[in-house]
């Protein structure tokens, strides 16, 4: 779940929709695991590719070049722009959204997002897309993000089925993108393994990659380390028994110590196991907490609060998505699963989350049928959930496999989130400045969070609450004012401008949706062309299989015919057996009353034996 696909290539996220090629592929799949009897249809699908990987490795890319991405994001406005993206020296047009509003160029995706234009932003919990430039990365999910003094590093990743090892950085002042090519090392880039269900952790000037699945995994957990000085990348050497290699965990920095919670090993299989690496000492320790944990899962989210307790929330398994809560206090090595208040989100995973003082952010998700479109807020302190907006359509903040930061603009927290999966790859920036701030720093001495957290309510949302009622009610009084001291007939001249003005604002906008819903019919019109050119080719594809079946039944045959010459030949040899047996019995017995001849003569006769008949 938020890994890889069910055959093994990584080519689409799970909770969402199959790639054609997992489409053609299972058909084939299925006929072979009514054959296998027992064999479940993910692990046939597995086998089938991995031996597909062995006889052809090239299959995949022959697909993929054949094959249209499997869901295009419907353009929201008819006015559009493509920019030109250069990518690997290639560069190749990306289209993007943009709209005109009052001689201003905005992109919008959505009615609840606030897009294009970062500069003059006051408004607090709405999603924008801040202007960026430069050399964008290439669209991923599952990647690994950090922040360093204002640099938004994304490292590895998975994009069209295939994991990416390559490092950008957005610069968050100038909302620049550039490449980082890295220099020679102990591990050069040539031979850095591509990843993707990785943990990415800023450790003073450097980058630390934990973990993630790869193609040829290794057994233990690896630990990688980008020096931003020197652009080098190199392995931690680590003391102790690392943990099993994995991806889709949870990494969390706990002063020196680095707290690792769960993820799929390289079988697939769900853990629940917590270690721990002391970044001082690069020692591994297994830790054996008292307590029930949380079931296995992978690809949920992990946050510490006042540097004692983890908090572990959703995640899934290979089937179920979780919205669970669970601490463990590291002082004392206790889990615990305490109630949660507030409005509880929904099961997820493949969410991010990230913390601003005691408040902890979750965005994205997945729940096995569509991205999830709200941004929640956990007050850490009273463990009460809210809402902070929610998002309408197919739109990056709402897909599974994002990442999600925190940094500074104009003094105040913001949240930067990029990239994820929702049916299509995504390389998108947006940013959110939350209106939920710390109110308290928490110093806890208890054991468990519910009976040690002071319900401290969150003043700031309060009194930002009480001074929008005391002004729009102080705007309403004076607009009482003037109408009252107004010439009648001057206000009366001045409504009908108003509402001549907003008339023409609505057929303005009626025209548009018109023009919009026009084109939503041209698309739809090109989808239905594109759906009868797979019908077609979804039909030939059945045609071939139903010789390969013919053939898999000849061979079948074929196998029982020489399966009972073999009975056969067992048959035969053991008669063959028996019959050597039979003859070294006669030629013994024979050669035994051959001696008792050649031995008569006088003294059998004086021994009374008589003569053998001639």
């Amino acid at each position: 779940m938020g890994q890889v696909c069910l055959l093994g290539h990584t080519c689409c996220f799970p909770h969402f929709v199959y790639c054609l090629p997992c489409i053609l592929s299972m058909i084939f799949l299925f006929y072979i695991w009514n054959q296998l009897g027992n064999m479940s249809s993910t692990e046939a699908m597995r086998l089938f590719v991995k031996i597909l990987e062995e006889e052809d490795p090239g299959w995949y890319s022959r697909a993929s070049n054949s094959v249209v991405e499997p869901v295009i994001d419907v353009q929201m406005n008819h006015n559009s722009k493509v920019e030109p993206v250069i990518e690997n020296g290639n560069s190749y047009p990306e289209t993007k959204t943009i709209s005109t509003l009052n001689g201003s160029e905005v992109g919008t995706q959505d009615k609840d997002i606030v897009v294009e234009g970062f500069g003059p932003v006051g408004v607090y919990d709405q999603w924008i897309t801040p202007p960026v430039s430069g050399q964008r990365p290439k669209a991923r999910y599952e990647h690994g993000a950090a922040v360093v003094q204002d640099k938004l590093y994304i490292y590895g990743g998975n994009h069209n089925g295939r994991y990416l090892n390559d490092l950008h950085v957005l610069d968050l002042r100038s909302w620049t993108w550039s490449k980082i090519e890295a220099n020679s090392g102990a591990e050069s880039p040539t031979t850095l393994v591509p990843c993707a269900g990785h943990s990415l952790i800023s450790w003073g000037n450097k980058l630390l990659s934990i973990a993630g699945h790869s193609k040829d995994p290794s057994e233990s957990l690896q630990v990688k380390v980008f020096d931003l000085q020197t652009a080098t990348w190199s392995a931690l050497k680590t003391f102790g028994k690392a943990p099993v290699s994995r991806g889709g965990q949870s990494v969390t920095l706990v002063g020196e110590n680095l707290v690792i919670f769960g993820g799929q090993d390289a079988k697939r299989t769900l853990l629940n196991d917590l270690h721990i690496l002391d970044l001082e000492t690069m020692t591994w320790d297994e830790i054996d907490a008292v307590g029930v944990p949380p079931s296995p899962r992978s690809d949920h989210t992990a946050a510490v609060h006042v540097e004692r307790y983890l908090l572990i929330f959703g995640g899934g398994s290979h089937a179920t998505c979780y919205n669970d809560l669970h601490v463990l206090d590291l002082q004392t090595m206790e889990w615990s699963r305490p109630t949660q208040l507030g409005e509880i989100p929904t099961p997820r995973a493949g969410h991010a989350g990230v913390t601003v003082g005691e408040n902890w952010f979750i965005v994205g998700g997945g729940d096995n049928k569509s991205g999830v479109s709200e941004t929640v807020v956990l007050n850490m302190s009273t463990l009460a959930w809210s809402v902070v907006t929610s998002v309408q359509g197919r739109v990056p903040v709402a897909s599974e496999g994002l990442s999600l930061v925190v940094s500074s603009y104009d003094g105040e927290d913001v949240l930067v989130s990029f990239g994820g999966y929702n049916g299509r790859y995504n390389n998108d920036v947006y940013v959110l400045k939350p209106s939920h701030k710390s109110t308290l720093q928490s110093k806890i001495t208890g054991n468990s969070i519910p009976d040690s957290v002071s319900a401290v309510p969150n003043a700031t949302n309060a009194t930002r609450d009480l001074e929008s009622e005391f002004e729009a009610g102080h705007e309403g009084k004076n607009w009482e004012a003037a109408l009252d001291n107004a010439d009648p007939a001057k206000s009366k001249g001045d409504l009908i401008s108003v509402l001549k003005a907003e008339k023409e604002e609505l057929e303005s906008s009626l025209s548009k949706e018109k023009l919009h819903a026009l084109q939503l019919k041209q698309e739809l019109a090109e989808a239905e062309s594109r759906n009868s050119e797979l019908y077609k080719e979804l039909q030939s594809v059945r045609g071939q299989l139903a010789s390969e079946q013919s053939r898999c039944f000849k061979l079948e045959v074929e196998v029982a015919e020489l399966g009972q010459k073999l009975q056969t030949i067992g048959t035969l040899q053991k008669e063959l057996e028996l019959l050597q047996r039979q003859k070294a019995a006669s030629e013994q017995a024979a050669m035994n009353a051959k001696q008792r001849q050649s031995s008569g003569g006088v003294w059998g006769w004086l021994a009374g034996a008589p003569p053998d008949d001639a």
